[in-house]
């Protein structure tokens, strides 16, 4: 008596969960990359013929409301002037050799940026301060 199994292997390759999860990285990829911004701030930088590339680990951000207040954002999260300090600490803690990148308005006064040099030069960091190209 032959009994004849009903049960066949296919051997075509279905290619619909490739597509599923090349469709899910592609969004997962687009929405990633427009959250990455320098600065969260908009802002107007001064002019400067001179560029540097050095790698920034903080970015510092003021700008001016034009109301004698001031929004200071550190890696794009705004923050009141007092968190500054402990926030670019706690980022810098574990980096040899930390690079503090700041973003001024043209408009906000020097007193402002000073008080964010202070700031570095207290903590050993080193500091640049961001210009557009001309």
């Amino acid at each position: 008596m032959a009994l004849k199994t009903r049960n066949r292997v296919s051997t075509a390759f279905n290619m619909s969960s490739m597509s599923d999860i090349v469709f899910l990285l592609l969004i997962f990829f687009m929405v990633t990359s427009t959250l990455i911004a320098p600065n969260a701030l908009k802002l107007l930088l001064p002019q400067s013929n001179n560029q540097t590339s050095a790698k920034q680990n903080v970015t510092v951000s003021i700008k001016d409301l034009h109301n004698g207040s001031f929004h200071y954002a550190v890696n794009g999260s705004i923050v009141p002037f007092n968190e500054i300090s402990p926030r670019v600490k706690a980022s810098l803690s574990d980096v040899e050799d930390p690079f503090v990148a700041l973003y001024v308005d043209k408009s906000v006064p020097m007193e402002e940026v000073v008080k964010i040099m202070n700031l570095a030069k207290d903590n050993n960091y080193k500091l640049i301060l961001a210009t557009s190209p001309r």
